[in-house]
């Protein structure tokens, strides 16, 4: 655990010197994947006083991947879904990132999930003049992407089943994008004080009031 300390300690110091270098035009964007199950995630729910709250099963799951990024400047969020977590899939979201941030220099935060260390993968980022900085092992307290998933899923999918799949994900997006910039940063964390990018963000980026 010591030595686990140490070197995320080390990760984040290599990443803050990258992003203080990071030339004029550039966007800092954090990636992240989250599953979305036909089985819903159980929550904590109230009920009446002596009935237990039940939530309906069909017996039936399927998945999708949901792929995601949001600009830690202004919290804009980019979303695509796919069937699964391959590298060609983590290569399609790219090519969706460049196409939205075209003549921008694009540097992506994000874990080492092997569809994003593939080879393949790393060489269409290069292509396409975006950087790859990866975040330390097992950390996703670092990624504010990840709060963002849970309040998603506790609002749309939460002690829930749909009758499909993917109308459970076009509610899961559509109530992420219809959270407001402003309330994307303050709720995933990135405009507070710990924050542990706060300092260079506001230093080297606009951060709104």
């Amino acid at each position: 655990m010591y030595w686990r300390r140490i070197r995320s300690a080390r990760k984040k110091r290599q990443i803050c010197r990258a992003v203080r270098g990071l030339p004029e035009r550039s966007v800092l964007l954090v990636e992240d994947e989250s599953d979305l199950l036909l089985f819903p995630p159980l929550r904590a729910t109230w009920s009446q006083r002596g009935q237990p709250a039940q939530v309906l099963l069909s017996g039936w799951n399927a998945k999708r991947v949901v792929f995601g990024c949001m600009n830690l400047t202004t919290g804009h969020r980019l979303f695509q879904v796919r069937l699964y977590q391959r590298a060609e899939d983590f290569q399609a979201f790219l090519h969706c990132v460049h196409g939205h941030y075209r003549g921008w220099h694009v540097t992506l935060l994000l874990d080492s999930d092997p569809s994003h260390t593939a080879e393949s993968s790393q060489c269409l980022a290069d292509r396409l003049g975006m950087r790859l900085l990866w975040l330390p092992k097992r950390a996703p307290e670092l990624n504010p992407m990840d709060t963002l998933w849970g309040q998603g899923k506790d609002v749309v999918s939460a002690n829930k089943q749909y009758a499909d799949i993917d109308e459970q994900v076009d509610l899961f997006i559509s109530y992420l994008y219809g959270l407001s910039n402003k309330e994307v940063l303050q709720t995933s964390g990135v405009l507070s004080r710990h924050f542990w990018l706060h300092r260079i963000l506001s230093k080297n980026f606009c951060l709104p009031a």
